[in-house]
């Protein structure tokens, strides 16, 4: 019973802090969708550059962006690559929340082998090969209407007529921030991670209080409450869960500590499936101290979360070629760590 409660507590604090990190995140994505597509235009370094720096926002919206301008012949396949290689999906709020330090640092290496790994794609695998097998002009994903996120002069109104969907919202953030304050979630001390945190979570009580309905329902309400907090929710309590189980029952550590090739191979495997969640059993298992730094890294190179279904959809050779070059990158990079000790 205790470690059902103490995964519950756990899981609530993790789930209420990617919350406001995804509230923050998706406005910003709104508000600067065109910039992006002008920007990756521009051919040589500064594509893989902002390629990679797209996949290393939390969150998909970044992949599915490039996925869109690969397809349309806007990027090239590299770029595509460096975007892969740097994305690791929702997975990224997860371990910010969990240890931002780590993740911060993971984000940072995973942005520099990207852009690494899409320069030398490109020098053996020309965009050429796909033209093809891709409807250009066709597959479009998240293309957002233009939003005045902030209507002045009708932000009054719509609190006094708020829906359901902004008092519930309001609620929540209102219930992280007072928690945050007092000191009964996160940490107990202030410190540069709590000062973020609660940063963050002002800036979510600002846009849930400001958005017009039509974002606050089709961004935050449909796409973030009712797609992605739920799962997140469940795969990390069924994770925390099962690994406080195991723990009291097997030694994990040294099972994984003995088998550690074994565990990379496993990690990258799963890496392989374009789907967020089965990726968190590894964060999960990190932030236990059961699994190294080299064994969440290869696994965040090769895990995309949804990034790739839409080439899925749009190229399986594409989809294929993508995610070997993200295996062999991801098992070299673990490989040498391990070995020298990470």
């Amino acid at each position: 019973m205790m470690a059902f409660i103490e995964s519950f507590k756990e899981s609530m604090m993790i789930t209420g802090f990617i919350f406001t990190m995804m509230l923050v995140i998706e406005y910003v994505n709104v508000q600067t969708r065109g910039a992006w597509h002008n920007k990756l235009k521009k051919s040589g370094w500064s594509q893989y550059i902002l390629a990679a720096l797209l996949g290393a926002i939390p969150g998909c919206l970044g992949a599915f962006t490039v996925v869109t301008l690969f397809s349309h012949g806007i990027v090239s396949f590299g770029a595509l690559v460096a975007t892969m290689i740097a994305t690791s999906g929702d997975e990224a709020f997860l371990m910010l929340a969990m240890f931002p330090g780590k993740a911060i640092l993971l984000i940072v290496l995973m942005f520099s082998i990207g852009i690494a790994s899409g320069f030398i794609t490109d020098k053996f695998i020309t965009s050429d090969k796909f033209k093809s097998r891709l409807k250009e002009n066709h597959f479009s994903i998240h293309d957002e209407d233009s939003c005045v996120c902030f209507p002045r002069g009708r932000i009054v109104g719509q609190l006094r007529q708020s829906s359901m969907e902004r008092i519930l919202l309001i609620g929540i953030v209102f219930m992280l921030f007072a928690g945050l304050f007092f000191g009964k979630i996160g940490p107990e001390k202030w410190n540069w991670i709590k000062g973020t945190l609660f940063f963050a979570t002002l800036i979510s009580l600002f846009i849930v209080a400001t958005v017009p309905e039509h974002f606050l329902k089709e961004h935050l309400w449909d796409h973030i409450v009712k797609v992605h907090l739920p799962k997140i929710f469940l795969w990390t309590f069924g994770t925390l869960f099962v690994i406080k189980i195991l723990m009291q029952h097997v030694d994990i550590s040294l099972w994984i500590e003995q088998n550690i090739i074994f565990t990379l191979l496993i990690a990258v495997l799963v890496g392989i499936i374009p789907e967020s969640g089965p990726h968190m059993v590894f964060v999960t298992l990190f932030f236990s101290g059961t699994i190294p730094f080299s064994v969440l890294l290869a696994s965040s190179i090769v895990q995309d979360g949804h990034g790739m279904l839409p080439l899925l959809a749009e190229s399986k050779r594409s989809f294929i070629i993508v995610k070997g070059i993200n295996i062999i990158v991801g098992l070299v990079i673990g490989f040498l760590l391990i070995k020298i000790g990470f």
